[in-house]
C-alpha cells in the first residue's frame, strides 16, 4: 500500500511513519522542508500545505492519506494571532489536500484526518461518544471547522475517518512531559479542581488506531481516539506519583494555569469524559486499556534508554 502522510515529523506523525514503513507500506511524507530518510521505503516530498505543486503527483498514486497537519495546539498563550495560526494550519492544509483528492482519476479509498476531543466542548460528568453534540468555546470551534474540510472528501467517493484525538501519552512529547516535570522534583499534584474528566490514550495504541482506520472498511466518520478508560485529573496525578515513587501533593490552582497561559489555560482545567463507542464496537482491541499499565510502559521504556 501506498500511503502519504502529513504532519509526519511530528510527535504522533514520525511514530506512525516509522511503524507503517515496518510493515513494508511505501510511505510518502509530505513536509516542509524534504530529508533524507533511513528507511528504502519513506520518501519526503515537499509542500507548504498552502498551494499546489509537485505533491499533487503522490497524491494521486496514493492507496491512503492520513492528515496529522496542523500547528501544536499547546505551545503558547492563546493571542489572536496564535488562533488564527490555529485555525489555518489546520483548515487550510486540509482544504488543500481535499482539493487534490477532487482531481485524481479515480477515487481515494481512505482518508484518515485528524481532530480532538475538544469537538464537545468542556463538559460535566456526562459521558460522550461520537453522537454527542458539538460543544462550545475554541477548541470546539477549531475542530468543527477542521472536521468540515476533510468530511468534504466523501463528495468524492471517499471513505472519511476523522480522529477525535484525547490526551496522547508518550515520553517524547505532547502534556505528559511536562505534567511529569514537577514530580521528578517532589512537587507534583493535580490542577484544580482535581475533578475534571481526562480522556487520554497511548501513543502506541492511537498509530493502531489509524492503521486499523485504515484497514476496516466499515468504519467511517468520527471516532472517539481516546482509551475505554477516561479518569479524572486526581487520579491522572495519583497514578502518575505512583509510577514515579513520588507523592502527588501539590495541587496547581487553575487561576494559576489562567493567569501564566491565558485560555490556553481551560486544556488543563476543564475536560470530557469521552467513551472511543464506535471503535469498540468495531472491534478495535486496546494494548492499554487502563491507565496505570500505560504509564508503567511508558516510564519503563524511559529507564532503558
Amino acid at each position: 500500500m501506498r500511503i502519504v502522510v502529513t504532519g509526519g515529523t511530528g510527535f504522533i506523525g514520525h511514530a506512525l511513519v516509522a511503524e507503517v514503513a515496518q510493515q513494508r507500506h511505501d510511505v510518502v511524507v509530505l513536509c516542509r522542508t524534504p530529508r533524507h530518510s533511513s528507511h528504502s521505503s519513506v520518501r519526503y516530498v515537499q509542500w507548504d500545505a498552502r498551494s499546489m505543486g509537485p505533491w499533487r503527483a503522490e497524491v494521486e498514486a496514493a492507496d491512503a492519506v492520513i492528515n496529522l497537519a496542523g500547528a501544536p495546539i499547546a505551545e503558547g498563550r492563546w493571542t489572536p494571532a496564535r488562533k488564527r495560526l490555529l485555525l489555518e494550519s489546520r483548515t487550510c492544509s486540509t482544504r488543500l489536500l481535499v482539493d487534490a483528492l477532487a482531481e485524481r482519476a479515480s477515487p481515494l479509498p481512505v482518508f484518515v484526518s485528524a481532530s480532538g476531543i475538544g469537538y464537545y466542548g468542556a463538559s460535566d460528568d456526562r459521558v460522550l461518544d461520537e453522537r454527542s453534540a458539538l460543544g462550545t468555546g475554541f477548541l470546539a470551534d477549531l475542530s468543527a471547522a477542521w472536521e468540515a474540510e476533510a468530511l468534504r472528501a466523501g463528495q468524492f467517493q471517499t471513505r472519511v475517518v476523522v480522529l477525535r484525538t484525547g490526551m496522547v501519552l508518550e515520553q517524547d512529547g505532547g502534556a505528559l512531559p511536562k505534567m511529569v516535570l514537577p514530580f521528578r522534583f517532589f512537587a507534583g499534584g493535580p490542577v484544580l479542581p482535581g475533578t475534571q474528566w481526562v480522556s487520554w490514550i497511548h501513543r502506541a495504541d492511537l498509530i493502531g488506531l489509524i492503521q486499523w482506520a485504515v484497514a476496516t472498511p466499515t468504519v467511517s466518520g468520527p471516532i472517539n481516539a481516546v482509551a475505554p478508560e477516561a479518569v479524572t485529573m486526581k487520579n491522572l496525578c495519583s497514578a502518575i506519583g505512583r509510577v514515579l515513587h513520588r507523592p502527588s501533593w501539590l495541587p496547581v490552582p487553575g487561576f494559576a494555569l489562567h493567569l501564566a497561559l491565558g485560555e490556553l489555560g481551560t486544556l488543563m482545567t476543564t475536560g470530557q469524559r469521552v467513551d472511543p463507542a464506535k471503535v469498540r464496537a468495531g472491534g478495535f482491541v486496546f494494548r492499554y486499556p487502563k491507565l496505570e499499565p500505560a504509564l508503567r510502559a511508558i516510564f519503563d521504556a524511559e529507564g532503558q534508554t
